[in-house]
């Protein structure tokens, strides 16, 4: 039976795997990392597959599919291999009285994701939480410990680890606080949520729960009965101008270490294409998602061409509107638009 990157990610598409290993101790994840950097064949590293669109000709090499287990808690340092649910880990420090990832609930993907794309979410960002993590290095042949300054954290999404192959994340430290109290809300409709002030704080169990709600009420938690599910979330990353054209002056602003970030999805909604854009365009395979107009999705028997088609339609239309040209943020293997 041939296994296909549909099989395996959120979005549901892409082509054949040339072979699959999945292991399920960190020493095993490390020594198949050895042993396909040494013989040299074409190596692509996959957790949960929530951030990934590959090619409808797949990957015609080694694909290692963590699912590693370890976990453990001393003190207030939570240590996790790469392979394990992320959402199981926010739940698991929460029962715990672990204050710090509450925030980040309902994302899905594993750990070793975390870091890669310094995942973030309603005012809290991996980095914020990061103590410390175990990186292979493919070049050295190496496992090498690293604090959160040698990843490269910086604009919204970025790391190391986005633009290299060469270091791969087995194991990741987070450092939380023991407390029955949330880090600070920041966000107004977190906030409102909750029922407290903007800055004010909560039970992590409550802002667990209030961000579950939220997240499902724009397709954000995975359903597999919800087309609106079948995606990456977030498509297109919010760029960020040096300089914001007149063209944009309405939108909304943030600042960023490397200017100034906008919203993609207001962007892509004043650019003429709602929530649920595209049900009628084309085959209707592709998508918008009917409650939120950051993710592109795929209502059923989509291809990888499709998606990217789409896309490419979209950031035209953005693009022609305001000037400014939308990127991913997802992770694209063998393909592009």
């Amino acid at each position: 039976m041939t296994i296909t990157f549909a099989d395996l990610t959120t979005m549901r598409v892409g082509g054949p795997i040339g072979r699959l290993y999945v292991p399920e101790t960190t020493p095993e994840a490390v020594e198949l990392l050895r042993q396909a950097t040494a013989a040299g064949d074409p190596l692509l590293v996959m957790g949960g597959g929530s951030n990934l669109v590959v090619g409808d000709v797949g990957w015609d090499g080694t694909v290692v599919r963590m699912a590693t287990s370890e976990f453990g808690i001393d003190g207030e340092l939570l240590t996790v291999a790469a392979g394990v649910e992320w959402d199981n880990v926010v739940k698991a420090a929460v029962e715990a009285g672990l204050s710090g990832l509450e925030a980040l609930s309902g994302i899905p993907g594993l750990v070793g994701g975390t870091p890669v794309q310094n995942v973030g979410a309603f005012g809290t960002v991996t980095s914020d939480v990061l103590d410390s993590l175990t990186v292979y290095d493919r070049q050295t042949g190496r496992v090498e410990r690293w604090t959160p300054d040698r990843c490269g954290f910086g604009s919204h999404r970025q790391s190391v680890f986005k633009h290299s192959d060469r270091w791969v994340v087995v194991e990741v430290t987070y450092r939380l606080r023991r407390s029955g109290q949330s880090r600070p809300i920041e966000y107004a409709e977190l906030a409102k949520r909750l029922g407290i002030e903007v800055g004010g704080t909560a039970s992590p169990a409550d802002v667990r729960e209030a961000v579950l709600v939220l997240r499902r009420s724009r397709a954000m938690v995975l359903d597999p009965e919800d087309h609106d599910t079948w995606s990456v979330g977030s498509f297109f990353i919010n760029p960020v101008l040096a300089e914001v054209p007149e063209s944009a002056r309405e939108c909304p602003r943030y600042p960023d270490v490397k200017g100034t970030k906008l919203p993609a999805a207001w962007l892509i909604e004043r650019a003429g294409f709602s929530r649920g854009y595209g049900l009628e365009w084309g085959d209707g395979t592709v998508a918008l998602s009917s409650r939120h107009a950051l993710a592109v999705t795929n209502r059923g028997g989509a291809t990888t061409s499709e998606v990217m088609k789409f896309a490419a339609h979209i950031r035209a239309g953005v693009e022609a509107r305001f000037g400014i040209r939308l990127g991913p943020e997802c992770d694209l293997v063998n393909c592009s638009f």
